[in-house]
């Protein structure tokens, strides 16, 4: 891990944006499927994304990654991005909603593990202990808030999702140092975007169809989840360790909440504000940071040694 790497405000700020929009994301997802499949959403979100960082960078005049690095860009947006996509849609038409919410909640432990693996992050006992305090917190959130938890085979499509956003964080940070982390995102985007367009093959068709309510929530998707979420929280994760950033993303359940509350006036109950505390007590405790022992002056080190 490069030692200058730290949680500081503008990583904290980006975390922040990205959490707010991806917490928007699966109402717009469940919205948008009423007029188009799984994989129509998919293309359409990736394709907005891909050429708004395509026009990004065309006005801030940023190179492309260089050529060696386009077979780990690609790779990474087919897995990282079409293949979570997908789905992450057909999960939604095929699985109970707090099922989905827990398995998804495994994505900070995911990136964790990897991240110690790959880019020998190392993680504190307390960081650990964060870690498994905020998953309890999140399953509380959920059941408490009385969503439908069931096992069930099509729930594997969300542990492929855990599974391949944990790769997608993990790999592109060494990426980010050689071509910087608008460029690399942008690529991965463009390589999802067409790795989804077998699938958006009849999306003009839709489109043609569907109300303009439905079209607009496929608009949001490709602009604030996709667009604004991926570049902030890439930003965030070139200036801190993956571990640590992926652990805030235990704070989305929170956030929805506070969202619901606030927008549309669902109240929680006690137990569910009780779950969501614990998510933050966790995500706290996951980030502290360890005191350091103050060093030895000399004349305290000349007084030590005569006593």
């Amino acid at each position: 891990m490069d030692s200058s790497e730290r949680l500081d405000g503008r990583a904290l700020a980006c975390i922040g944006i990205a959490l707010l929009t991806w917490s928007s994301a699966y109402a717009a997802i469940a919205y948008a499927l009423a007029s188009f499949s799984p994989g129509e959403v998919a293309f359409a979100r990736l394709a907005i994304g891909a050429l708004c960082f395509a026009a990004l960078l065309a006005i801030k005049r940023v190179p492309l990654p260089a050529w060696r690095d386009w077979p780990q860009l690609v790779a990474l947006g087919v897995i990282g991005l079409t293949v979570y996509h997908l789905c992450l849609n057909y999960a939604e038409t095929r699985i109970a909603s707090g099922t989905a919410a827990i398995l998804i909640a495994l994505i900070p432990a995911a990136t964790t593990a990897l991240s110690a693996l790959w880019l020998r992050e190392r993680l504190s006992a307390r960081a650990l202990a964060g870690l498994v305090v905020a998953l309890a917190g999140v399953v509380v959130v959920v059941l408490a808030g009385g969503k439908e938890v069931k096992f069930e085979p099509m729930a594997a499509l969300v542990l492929v999702c855990v599974l391949v956003t944990a790769v997608y964080f993990v790999w592109q940070k060494p990426l980010f140092a050689r071509s910087g982390t608008l460029a690399v995102t942008a690529a991965t985007f463009i390589a999802g975007a067409l790795g989804a367009l077998p699938f958006g093959l009849h999306l003009p068709r839709a489109l043609a169809v569907a109300p303009a309510s439905h079209v607009a929530a496929l608009l949001w998707l490709g602009i604030a989840p996709t667009f604004v979420g991926y570049l902030t929280w890439n930003v965030a994760l070139r200036r801190a360790p993956a571990s640590q950033v992926a652990s805030f993303l235990y704070l989305s359940p929170p956030i929805a909440l506070l969202i619901g509350w606030l927008w549309l006036g669902e109240r929680p109950t006690a137990l569910v504000l009780v779950g969501g505390a614990i998510t933050v007590a966790g995500v706290a405790l996951a980030n502290a940071r360890r005191r350091t022992p103050a060093a030895r002056t000399p004349m305290r080190a000349e007084a030590l040694e005569r006593s």
